[in-house]
C-alpha cells in the first residue's frame, strides 16, 4: 500500500514515481517470456530468409537485427490488439508471466490505494521496447517504438470513459533514464485538451509549456503512476541500447474503460472475490475471441479526435 504521504502527492500532483514494485522474481520471468517469445519470431524470420543465422546474438541484439530488417517484433509482442484495421490473425502476446504482472499483489496494493479494492484490468495496455533512437527508421511514428508526443491518457480512450475514476501505471522493466528515455510530465491535472494527429496522437499546439516537465526516471521494477489527465510524453532514447516498460490501466469496476470493444477483467474485488480473474489462459481466450469478432466488423477507432478539429487548424 501507498503511504498518506504518498496518496497526497498523487492526488496533488497526478503523477508519482514507485520503486520496487514488481518482485526481482516475476522480472526474470517476464524477460524469459519475451526471450523465447522473440527466439520463435526470429527462427520463422529466417526460415523465410529475412534475417541472418542468429548466431549467439542475445535479445537485444535479435531485436535491433529484426527491426533493421523490417520485421515487425512489436505487434507480436503487445498485449493488445492494434488500434487500426484487426485481421482474424493479428499477431499479440498474452502470457502467464505477463498476467502475473497485471495481477501482481504489490501492483494492486498500490492500485488499491488510490481508486478502492473494486480494481478492473482496463484493456487500454502495451509493451513499449525503445530501440536507440539513431536506429530509428525515418517513417517510424509508432508511439510503442518512439518517443512519445505530449499527451493526456484520458484523451486516447472513448468519451464514456471521460468521468470513469481511473490509473495508468508505467511498468519499468529496464532502468529507464533521462538518457534512454523515460518518461516526463508536467505535474496536476488540468482539464481535458484538445489532441491531434502529429507523429501520435498528441495535446493540441499552445496548450502546454514544456518547460514545465519535469523527467520521471525509474529503475527496473518501478512504476510511474498517471492520473489521466496528467500531461506526460517520453524523450528520446539517446543511447546505444534499449528501453522496456509496459503501459497498463486500472479503473473501478463497472465505469466503462473507454475502449468497450475491447476485453477487460476484474483483477481484485473485496465485494465479489469469485468475480476475480485467475487464469491467463482465460484471459487470454477472451483477447481471441474479441480478435475473432473485430476481425468481421468495420474498424472501430480507439479515439475521438480528427484532424479537421478546430484546435488542430
Amino acid at each position: 500500500m501507498l503511504t498518506q504521504a504518498q496518496i497526497d502527492r498523487f492526488n496533488t500532483e497526478g503523477v508519482l514515481v514507485v520503486e520496487n514494485l514488481l518482485p526481482p522474481d516475476l522480472l526474470i520471468r517476464i524477460r524469459a517470456e519475451y526471450a523465447d517469445l522473440l527466439d520463435s519470431l526470429y527462427d520463422r524470420w529466417h526460415a523465410e530468409g529475412l534475417v541472418p543465422p542468429p548466431g549467439d546474438q542475445d535479445f537485444w541484439a535479435k531485436l535491433q537485427t529484426s527491426y533493421t530488417a523490417g520485421c515487425d517484433w512489436f505487434q507480436p509482442m503487445d498485449i493488445s490488439l492494434p488500434g487500426d484495421t484487426i485481421h482474424a490473425d493479428t499477431p499479440f502476446h498474452f502470457g502467464p508471466a505477463v498476467f502475473d504482472m497485471l495481477t501482481c499483489p504489490r501492483l494492486l496494493d498500490t492500485v488499491e490505494s488510490l481508486i478502492g479494492p473494486e480494481i478492473t484490468s482496463n484493456p487500454i495496455q502495451h509493451v513499449r521496447i525503445k530501440p536507440p533512437a539513431k536506429t530509428l527508421r525515418g517513417s517510424e511514428n509508432r508511439a510503442h517504438v518512439t518517443a512519445t508526443d505530449w499527451h493526456q491518457d484520458r484523451a486516447v480512450g472513448h468519451e464514456e470513459g471521460d468521468n470513469t475514476q481511473m490509473v495508468t501505471v508505467w511498468l519499468a522493466i529496464t532502468d529507464a533514464t533521462v538518457e534512454n528515455g523515460c518518461l516526463q510530465a508536467i505535474p496536476g491535472k488540468p482539464r481535458m485538451y484538445p489532441h491531434c494527429p502529429k507523429t501520435q496522437t498528441a495535446i493540441a499546439d499552445g496548450f502546454l509549456n514544456p518547460d514545465d516537465a519535469v523527467p520521471l526516471p525509474v529503475k527496473a521494477g518501478g512504476a510511474v503512476i498517471f492520473h489521466p489527465l496528467t500531461p506526460h510524453a517520453s524523450l528520446a532514447n539517446t543511447t546505444q541500447g534499449f528501453r522496456w516498460s509496459f503501459d497498463i490501466r486500472f479503473n473501478v469496476t463497472g465505469q466503462p474503460t473507454g475502449r468497450s470493444h475491447f476485453p477487460s477483467f476484474i483483477a481484485r474485488s473485496h465485494r465479489a472475490p469469485e468475480t476475480v480473474l485467475t487464469d491467463w489462459q482465460a484471459w487470454r481466450d477472451l483477447w481471441l475471441e474479441a480478435r475473432a469478432r473485430l476481425a468481421q466488423k468495420p474498424h472501430i477507432p480507439i479515439h475521438r479526435w480528427r484532424a479537421d478539429s478546430p484546435a488542430c487548424a
